[in-house]
Parts: C-alpha cells; structure tokens; sequence
C-alpha cells in the first residue's frame, strides 16, 4: 500500500468492483476511451489489474481517500499489451471518478506511484500516453515532470484507421526526472 496526504493507493478487492463498474460506464471518465465498458467488461480488467501483479509485483492500484476511504478510481503502473516503438516499456496511468477531478489528485497519486517505480522497483523509466485531445492527461503528466518529444506520437495500434482517438502523445519520465511526492509504503 502506498499512502500520500490524501489517497490511500492499495491492491483492489472484491468489494471495488461495483464501484469501479460505475466508474468505467461513465461516458466523462471514458471520453478518451474507445468506449464505456459494461459491468462484465469492467469485471475482466479488474481481473486483468489482478494478474498483472502476480505476474509482475507492480501494477494498478485502487484509489481511495484516505479521509473517507471512498473508492475514487485508480493510479498505477501498467506494461502495455501492444507493441509500438517505445515498448516494452512501463505504463503510468489514472482513472478517477469525474467527481474527483480538478482537485490534484491524480497528480498526487501518479507522483508517488513514479517514486516508488523508482525507488523501491528500481525502475529507470516510465511513460505515459494518450489521445492527443486528452488535455486534463495530459497536463497530469506534464505536472509529474514527464516530457513529451513529438517525434514519438503514434497511432494506437488497438485502434483502426480513421478512429479519432487513434493519433497519440508519448511523455516520458526518466528516474532523475521525478520531483517525489511523500509517500509511505506499508504491507
């Protein structure tokens, strides 16, 4: 478990699922999505979330507030499933309920979450990406430090040919790159 001033970033349980569903349906938060997800479809990523950590001992973590310990979403990192030319690589990513935005929160969560890739993973890089109209994403990684070089957009290869989310941004995060949220780590 990672824990900042605010959030509480920990494995998901079974108790996560209805909410995060909710979450996932929600055409605001999935604007930049190819599409909202049904419950079963939701279940299979949370199920998804789940053997990556067992596979890699890193990986998505549920959100919550430390205050209310309400379930906001997720911050983590992921290993793409595609390939493109910056993979294989290690994904740092957020998806926070629309109730949540505009209050820094996913910059507080993705800034710990790059510490510990860093410190504790010994990881030496990370990136992220996203639709090039993704804005709110895009200024979260742009607070956390990472950089974007325009050269290395790309077209999402999960994505056909005329899609309008298809064209993407790559920002990247280097180890010496990271101005360190505090964050506790506990088992």
């Amino acid at each position: 478990m990672l824990e900042t001033s605010r959030l509480l970033l920990r494995r998901f349980s079974e108790d996560d699922r209805a909410l995060f569903a909710r979450i996932n349906a929600d055409p605001r938060v999935m604007e930049f999505m190819p599409a909202c997800l049904s419950r079963r479809e939701s279940d299979l990523l949370l199920d998804r979330i789940e053997d990556h950590f067992r596979k890699h001992n890193f990986g998505l973590y549920a959100a919550e507030l430390r205050e209310t310990r309400a379930f906001i979403g997720f911050v983590g990192l992921a290993t793409p499933r595609f390939e493109a030319h910056f993979t294989p690589c290690v994904e740092i990513g957020w998806r926070l309920s629309a109730d949540h935005w505009g209050r820094g929160l996913a910059t507080e969560g993705a800034r710990a979450v790059a510490s510990h890739a860093f410190e504790v993973l010994r990881l030496d890089a990370l990136v992220s990406f996203t639709s090039t109209a993704n804005i709110r994403s895009r200024r979260v990684m742009e607070k956390i430090d990472m950089t974007r070089d325009a050269s290395e957009d790309f077209d999402h290869p999960g994505l056909p040919e005329g899609h309008p989310l298809r064209r993407h941004v790559l920002y990247r995060l280097r180890k010496q790159g990271i101005s360190g949220e505090s964050i506790r780590v506990s088992g």
